[in-house]
């Protein structure tokens, strides 16, 4: 299928917020919040700080090929796995909950954009191999988050009841029925019986949540060369074991943290804030804080408490039982990776600008940050509505009503501004101030408020024009509300509600390609892709 693509900055669609636009324009207020500028210089010079580091480059390859025994792996896998071994390769890294069914686009961007930034540097950087890797979140807990998915305007719900690590809950029944829904949407395309038999081959009654995630990214992105890492895993955790005891012993991270947070928050909101112990307990199906109060430590939710030896008694049996939450959950990322890129959304750059101290405190390398790409897909029907409108492609960033009141003022053959007689207004009324004033002073005051008066009732007439010449455009006000419903659903970006479900019924793996084709390696712009 072919494509077009069209860029527009990010500070134009209004939907980024201060940091992100800052950060894309390297502020100079935000660079001690981060180590590497986005550019092949700041590649370099991640790469040389991370060939400083001692990563378990073994362990990381042995744990791997446990986790894909018995799944099919491409050739590209296979040498990518091996390659690992080898102290000139790297990996560019993004990470993501396992959403049921990839839940919204941009998890499927977010990897994307990493396998395009990854070959994009072999090319660049021949003397180095770069493998890119979905490192899975699947310790989250947020169900209401992760447990739903958005099809063809219908939000799909999987209720169930169980709690704790999502990616420890199982597949069962009333996630199976999901599927049916989705055939119900999608399988009279020319591709949706391939994608919900994909579903049904992933999702198999008592399979986790993080297994079924990872064999389905697999069968998206095996070709690709994409490792996926699931860190809920022992052996990975024990080498973590001395950060872990650091945070335990020293509760180093808020003390680190505390004072990014003051100098962040005085300019942008503060995205994470962690807490005094930034640590939770995770067993079977709970996922608990761990709390200190006085010298002991506690789980409250568990009834669970130890001495200070006797939790880092507990860390040294059962290293799987701890779990970092968003302030340490990237320094395990960066310690068992050999990492030099991160590409993450908006929210998480935010956080990850709070955290580079807290990788200089446990000695970890923090790798360059890089904005994921973002896209609004416009198919042929709303691309003729949109011609037929006369709109350009940032125009779709207005609300409806901006959009309806700038058709209307264009189109229309009557004036329909009052802003000249507003002018003849103060005119008017500074003379008559001037008149009033030399008969008596305070008249003069009594002509402000009269002035103020006629200001509003001109005011609330040029919205009453406006109403009156919009109903003569209701065929077009109908339009526009069709488009932005389609392209903006529930006023929010496309690619954060919709499911890729839609595109891969129609056009199968290619319209994978597709969006590869459309990504960036260093994103500056948000692309619409016809």
């Amino acid at each position: 299928m072919e494509i077009h693509c069209t860029h527009i900055p990010y500070e134009h669609t209004g939907s980024f917020s201060n940091i992100v636009i800052d950060y894309l324009h390297q502020s100079q207020q935000l660079q001690p919040f981060y180590q590497h500028p986005v550019s092949l210089q700041g590649i370099k010079a991640s790469i040389r700080a991370r060939q400083a580091f001692s990563t378990n480059r073994p362990l990381l390859v042995r744990e791997l090929e446990k986790q894909y025994a018995g799944l099919p792996l491409s050739s590209k896998q296979q040498e990518n796995i091996q390659s690992l071994l080898s102290p000139d390769t790297f990996t560019v890294t993004t990470a993501h909950q396992p959403n049921i069914f990839t839940g919204p686009l941009y998890f499927i961007y977010k990897i994307i954009h990493t396998i395009k930034m990854a070959d994009g540097l072999k090319e660049e950087l021949p003397g180095y191999h770069f493998v890119p890797v979905y490192y899975m979140g699947s310790e989250d807990a947020d169900l209401d988050e992760l447990g739903h998915i958005h099809l063809n305007g219908e939000k799909l719900v999987w209720q169930t009841d169980q709690t704790g690590a999502v990616g420890r809950m199982k597949v069962d029944r009333a996630l199976l029925q999901l599927i049916d829904t989705i055939n119900g949407q999608i399988g009279v395309q020319d591709f949706g019986p391939e994608l919900v038999n994909l579903f049904r081959k992933t999702y198999t009654e008592g399979k986790t949540i993080q297994q079924a995630t990872l064999e389905l990214v697999n069968e998206l992105f095996a070709t690709f060369g994409l490792l996926v890492v699931i860190p809920d895993n022992p052996e990975l955790k024990r080498s973590f074991n001395p950060v872990i005891q650091q945070e335990v012993e020293q509760r180093f991270s808020h003390q680190a943290v505390a004072a990014t947070i003051a100098a962040l928050g005085r300019s942008y909101k503060v995205q994470a804030g962690g807490r005094d112990l930034n640590l939770f307990y995770l067993i079977n199906d709970k996922r608990e804080r761990i709390e200190l109060k006085g010298l002991r430590y506690i789980v409250p939710a568990l009834n669970l408490e130890w001495s200070r030896e006797g939790i880092l008694q507990e860390l040294t049996s059962f290293p799987e039982r701890f779990s970092a939450n968003v302030i340490l959950r990237g320094l395990f990322q960066e310690t068992i990776l050999p990492n030099i890129a991160f590409i993450g959304g908006g929210g998480e750059l935010a956080y990850w600008l709070e955290l580079k101290k807290v990788f200089e405190a446990a000695q970890v390398p923090y790798p360059l940050l890089m904005l994921r790409n973002s896209f609004l897909l416009i198919d042929s029907k709303s691309k003729r509505l949109i011609n037929k409108l006369n709109l350009s492609y940032t125009d779709l960033f207005k609300t409806a009503l901006e959009l309806t009141n700038n058709l209307v003022t264009n189109a229309s053959a009557n004036q329909l501004s009052l802003a000249k007689e507003m002018e003849e207004l103060v005119r008017f009324y500074a003379q008559l101030a001037t008149t009033a004033g030399k008969v008596d002073g305070p008249l003069a005051r009594h002509t402000e408020a009269l002035k103020t008066q006629a200001f509003k009732k001109l005011g609330a007439l040029e919205k009453k024009m406006l109403r009156a010449e919009k109903r003569k455009f209701t065929e077009q006000q109908a339009q526009i509300e069709q488009i932005k419903h389609q392209l903006f659903p529930g006023n929010n970006l496309q690619e954060r509600v919709g499911n890729f479900s839609t595109y891969y019924a129609v056009t199968g793996k290619h319209w994978l390609q597709d969006i590869y084709q459309a990504s960036s390696i260093f994103n500056t712009a948000f692309t619409v892709v016809e």
